[in-house]
């Protein structure tokens, strides 16, 4: 275990310099057969693909409220969001969304469908939130969360809203709920 502080540490920058096979320099080349811009290893031959990120979550809803959890984390401290976050490598979409919603709020939930797909390309992202039923109203947010609440739809706090790709999918919802059709929503925005 790291004796250094949590605000220590950062995610890195996608880019690359060296080669994580040989440590060699990279070189950014299109590939025989390839049609982009690659980071390439001259040196062993690796081939160093980056794809988009995918963040999983959820729209819990109890009793016709909607789980918002107030970020304590950066980017968009202090804000509220729906539970989510990046998808791990070992879990399936399902499995991450669930994982985050435990991790961000405590919240006992029942996985619905997939609701929005939204692609972000400008910062290589896909979210994808799952309509999601709470067991109970029992809330137990975790250390990337200040709060967790439930939000009937008329007190939703849009001007304290942390990403358009939230703000879009409770759009989505609310404009679905008379209805009672939900999605599927695919669209995509631009930086979120």
């Amino acid at each position: 275990m790291s004796s250094l502080p949590s605000d220590f540490f950062f995610p890195a920058p996608r880019a690359q310099r060296f080669c994580s096979q040989c440590g060699a320099p990279l070189h950014r080349e299109i590939p025989p057969g390839d049609n982009r811009l690659r980071d390439l290893c001259r040196q062993c031959g690796a081939v160093h693909y980056q794809n988009p990120r995918m963040v999983v979550g959820t729209l819990p809803v109890w009793e016709g409220r909607i789980l918002l959890c107030r970020r304590a984390i950066e980017p968009r401290y202090d804000t509220w969001t729906l539970p989510a976050g990046f998808m791990e490598l070992d879990e399936t979409t399902s499995q991450g969304a669930l994982r985050e919603t435990q991790e961000e709020a405590g919240a006992r939930i029942e996985l619905g469908p997939l609701y929005t797909v939204i692609d972000v390309p400008q910062v290589e992202q896909v979210h994808l939130y799952f309509l999601a039923r709470a067991l109970g109203p029992e809330l137990d947010p975790g250390p990337e969360s200040l709060a967790a609440d439930w939000f009937a739809p008329e007190d939703i706090p849009w001007d304290e809203l942390s990403f358009r790709t939230v703000q879009t999918t409770l759009e989505h919802y609310l404009k679905d709920l008379p209805r009672q059709a939900f999605g599927p929503h695919h669209y995509s925005l631009g930086a979120c």
